[in-house]
């Protein structure tokens, strides 16, 4: 009975299905100790059932013998003649040099009753094995020794690493590995996939592959055509120097693969016809739904890795990036014009980034790119503000009265008893530093960048289509994810509960019988509940520990002001040393938080159990973002909106503590202070963990990997070291852990230049230098750092898109309230409006300030050895209050809510403005590029005329009579050779693929 969702497909080999754990590991066809190499009657050959005679007798395996009525699966290489390096044309291919390496499996074994350092190295040789490790006879035998614990686990292990690879063969993929010749280490199985299986899976996975016809997309427009020409001479030198994979001229149809259209594509080598990227894909959807009944029936090679049968699963990079001669290979031409910082002017070559790493990838750094390239006008426009600010300064009217010092405005004390009377003239640099970021010009910048973050999202989804269609995304199908191991053995145990069958009986049931109670066997909400309520409580909890630490900062800021107001030495520095240390501890438990809120997230993820890979990323995605925004944002959030607020009067202060004041701000308002705390954090968190660790933590674990593979004792080869192979090296390096962690930095970097722009304007110029080397970093990263990558394809970023888009819309609110309350941009023009007499700010400072009788201070506040010269009789506060000697004394004046009706009209309608031209910018750009959206429409035309002209070519073919002349004959038989579905392609193929040429 077919599997749901797959009712038209047969069961392939290597399919999910329930094996007797005695069958597989001790039945006829299993593996058997020391056998060395295993035939396979030609009736059970790898191809799926219904395939046609020929796709099943196209010939032997790449690099295998062939015998009467067999097929040998692997060839056997001699133990007694060791393979020369001389012999060793590539390391990227078997031993016989002629399969190549698609995947590699790598575990640690340990022989019976031998304890680490105990053992004595003997000869590494070379077999070819089919799932059955290689024995070399000790001294003693087996019998000697005891079966311990640990010996009992090491053997479980190898005989479910013994089942699942002959699971694996039984799917058609050929198996190498090495003897296991020492007292333990590392072995690898390498995994090479036959033609027979690339193009069942191939056509099974439904993926896109070049058929034979060409054409060409013309430019509309002479004017386009002219100016991309220029462009194009311009920047010739910034391009890299890497082959053109996609040309903007010519273009081939792209087809779904399929083993009964063979004629349709341009097959001139099997080897080369699916690249590296393509072929280890098609293992690795193998690896995943192989089963292994053996560990509890466990799906695929993700849950044998977490069970620890194996230590990795990866497929290998292309050779070496830096080795020395002329060879060329994927990985290196990477490295040298991509993954270096000497090479970081120049345009990322995205096409090679794709067909090297996949499409999810690729799609990564032209994100990353275009981001990047974005800020380049974010940073003019920024840096012209920032000038602004500096050539009106002298001209400020508010600051140049502050700094007067013949209007000597006397301020209320800071503080109770130790702060004294103090003159609004000693904060003239502050207010002259405040008009560098609070000038009308910030206004007009928060209102550009909230269109640019639109701009740069538009543009984006234009980009992600014209990809799409050059990387032959479009109409691509979500593929049937599989079910997660953890999710598995959840409904596993739940079954077990409910039916109070043990686990031999259960994994005896009928399949069609497991079938029919598919949609029992899963997950309900209440199975759910008590981990989505740890979720809702851990969250809360995460979020009130994330402000309790916000609150901490606050008291040590207020404690430490007030302890340092007592000295007179520190009096005088008090605000600059209480922002610079409190933001700097901010900093730090950020960063703290942030390594502690990631590990949290995937916990909470994981105690959910989502059914599949995708859903659980988007969830990890979702929590990780939430936890990290509110611990990145609250502080500068605080300053923005609430430092300031609740501080109370003189004679009425709100008190925190019994002696201690809730702090004010600076009297040039908290803008400066804000925009300190914003570019602290961003700057720190950017070159701390860039720094630190991105670049310094993987260089610690490789050293430390590197000098604990050099201390094992007797596990060393001298000879093997000098001449590592390729798959010795990829498993020394990192094993890729996703694209999570360099989203969710550029996200929050994205929140940085967008959320509170109004306030520091220079914050993506750093964002644009931070960027520019962040690209080669992570590129550096990927090349030489990371083991390579399965390559996913994917149409678009995914649930960040999303993510991005909520940023962008809630910008606009954000900084509509920082200008509005804040900044005192909202006062000034409602005293130049409202209150002024000659329409200037002359006199804004002085209308700002309240007035306060000192003897109505508490008993007990008033300052202790007072300095000023004259006794002081009434201290201005910055409010908006009635004066002592008005009838209602100290309440809110008229101006107060004058001023706060303004500032709510104002982000009323800044707020509506913006979005009313964020959706005018999004309706004027399509989504879709019109010559991408015509090019799809008139290439799926194209597809079928070429469908029906070469289904006409193949009637004609069946339907010819016999040839009467020699040369007939002659042409029939090129004819028939070219179509052939699954034989190399013939010299004629070449001309016919040269000959199919349309103008479009």
């Amino acid at each position: 009975m077919a599997a749901p969702g797959l009712r038209d497909i047969p069961l392939l080999p290597g399919s999910p299905r329930r094996l007797s754990p005695r069958a597989v590991a001790r039945g006829g066809q299993g593996p058997k100790r020391g056998q060395q190499y295993l035939k396979v009657p030609g009736s059970q050959a790898p191809g799926p059932q219904g395939s046609s005679d020929h796709d099943r007798d196209s010939g032997p395996p790449s690099g295998g013998g062939s015998s009467c009525g067999s097929s040998v699966i692997n060839n056997y290489l001699d133990a007694n003649e060791p393979v020369s390096s001389e012999a060793r044309l590539s390391r990227m291919h078997f031993h016989d040099n002629q399969r190549k390496v698609d995947y590699v499996l790598a575990y640690h074994y340990r022989k019976r009753g031998v304890h680490p350092g105990h053992g004595s190295p003997g000869p590494s040789l070379a077999i070819v094995s089919n799932g059955e490790t290689g024995k070399e006879p000790r001294a003693g035998g087996h019998g000697d020794i005891e079966l311990g614990p640990l010996d009992a686990l090491e053997e479980e292990r190898k005989e479910q690493r013994e089942e699942f690879e002959h699971n694996l063969m039984e799917a058609g993929l050929e198996l190498e590995k090495d003897v296991e010749s020492k007292s333990q280490g590392s072995i690898f199985v390498r995994i090479h996939a036959p033609w027979q299986v690339l193009a069942r899976e191939a056509e099974f996975l439904k993926i896109k592959v070049p058929t034979k016809k060409m054409y060409e997309i013309k430019s509309e427009g002479s004017i386009a055509k002219k100016f991309n020409e220029l462009l194009q001479k311009l920047s010739s030198p910034l391009k890299p120097r890497v082959p053109e994979h996609s040309n903007n001229k010519m273009k081939n149809l792209s087809y779904p693969f399929s083993r009964e259209k063979m004629y349709l594509y341009n097959i001139q080598d099997k080897d080369t016809f699916f690249d590296n990227a393509t072929r280890s894909r098609i293992v690795h959807e193998i690896l995943k739904r192989t089963a292994c009944s053996r560990a509890n029936n466990t799906m695929g090679i993700n849950s044998l890795i977490a069970n620890n049968i194996y230590e990795a699963a990866y497929p290998l990079h292309d050779g070496e990036y830096d080795s020395p001669g002329d060879d060329t290979n994927d990985r290196k031409l990477l490295y040298q014009e991509w993954a270096r910082y000497g090479v970081f002017y120049k345009f990322q070559p995205i096409d090679l980034i794709r067909k090297y790493f996949g499409e999810k990838i690729g799609l990564y750094f032209a994100w990353l790119g275009l981001y990047t390239s974005f800020l380049i006008p974010s940073s003019v426009i920024g840096v012209i503000v920032f000038l602004y600010g500096c050539a009106t300064i002298e001209e400020d009217i508010p600051s140049k009265e502050m700094c007067d010092q013949q209007n000597a405005f006397t301020m209320c004390p800071l503080c109770d008893k130790s702060c004294d009377y103090w003159n609004l003239s000693s904060a003239c640099g502050t207010a002259k530093a405040s008009h560098l970021f609070d000038n009308p010009a910030t206004v007009f910048f928060s209102i550009f960048m909230a269109l640019w973050a639109t701009m740069f999202l538009e543009n984006w989804k234009r980009l992600q289509m014209r990809l799409g269609y050059f990387w032959d995304l479009t109409g691509i199908e979500e593929e049937e994810e599989h079910s997660r191991p953890e999710y598995e053995t959840k409904v596993r145990e739940k079954m077990l509960k409910a039916s109070g069958k043990s686990v031999v009986q259960k994994l005896g049931t009928n399949m069609a019988e497991d079938e029919d109670e598919d949609d029992e066997d899963k997950l309900t909400w209440k199975d759910r509940f008590p981990g989505y309520l740890m979720n809702f409580a851990s969250i809360l909890f995460m979020i009130a520990l994330t402000f309790s630490i916000v609150f901490g900062v606050i008291v040590y800021r207020i404690t430490t002001a007030a302890a340092l107001s007592l000295n007179k030495a520190t009096r005088s520095n008090v605000r600059v040393t209480v922002t610079a240390t409190a933001v700097i501890i901010n900093l730090v438990v950020i960063l703290i938080l942030d390594e502690i809120y990631g590990a949290v997230a995937t916990w909470l993820t994981k105690i959910e159990v989502p059914k599949t890979e995708q859903t659980f990323e988007e969830r990890l995605i979702l929590k990780a973002f939430l936890l990290k925004f509110v611990n990145a944002y609250s502080p500068i959030f605080y300053v923005a909106f609430f430092k300031g607020r609740f501080v109370g009067r003189p004679g009425s202060y709100v008190y925190v503590f019994d002696g201690y004041r809730m702090e004010e701000c600076a009297p040039g308002g908290c803008l400066m202070e804000l925009c300190i705390q914003l570019s602290i954090i961003m700057l720190g968190k950017q070159l701390i963990q860039n720094n630190i660790f991105e670049i310094g933590v993987p260089k610690l674990k490789k050293l430390f990997r590197k000098l604990k593979d050099e201390t094992e004792p007797g596990e060393t080869d001298s000879a093997h070291s000098k001449h590592p192979e390729q798959w010795d090296l990829d498993y020394s390096l990192e094993p890729y852990t996703g694209l999570t962690p360099e989203y969710m930095e550029m996200i929050i970097q994205f929140g940085f230049v967008t959320l509170f722009v109004a306030s520091f304007p220079l914050a993506p110029v750093f964002a644009l230098l931070n960027n520019v080397i962040e690209v080669r970093l992570d590129a550096k990263k990927f090349v030489t750092e990371l083991r390579r990558p399965d390559a996913v394809r994917t149409k678009d970023i995914g649930i960040w898109f999303d993510i991005l888009s909520g940023i962008g819309k809630f910008s606009v609110i954000s900084n509509a309230f920082v200008i509005a309350i804040t900044s005192d941009f909202i006062p000034r023009l409602v005293y130049q409006y409202a209150y002024s007499h000659n329409g200037t700010l002359h006199g804004f400072v002085n209308h700002t300030l309240s007035f306060f009788n000192v003897s109505q201070l508490k008993e007990g506040t008033q300052p202790e050895n007072s300095q000023f010269d004259q006794e002081v009789q009434f201290c201005r506060f910055k409010d908006y209050r009635e004066p002592p000697w008005a009838p209602n004394p100290y309440e809110f004046s008229k101006q107060y809510w004058s001023i706060l009706s303004a500032r709510l009209a104002f982000v009323i309608i800044f707020q509506n403005l913006v979005m009313f031209l964020s959706v005018l910018v999004d309706w004027m750009i399509p989504d879709i590029p019109t010559d991408i959206s015509d090019q799809i429409k008139k290439e799926k035309g194209l597809l079928v005329d070429f469908f029906l002209k070469e289904e006409h070519e193949k009637l004609k073919l069946t339907d010819e009579p016999a040839p009467r002349s020699l040369g007939g004959g002659r042409r029939s038989r090129s004819r028939a050779a070219s179509s052939a579905p699954s034989g190399r392609s013939q010299p004629g193929s070449i001309a016919s693929s040269a000959s199919q040429h349309t103008n479009v």
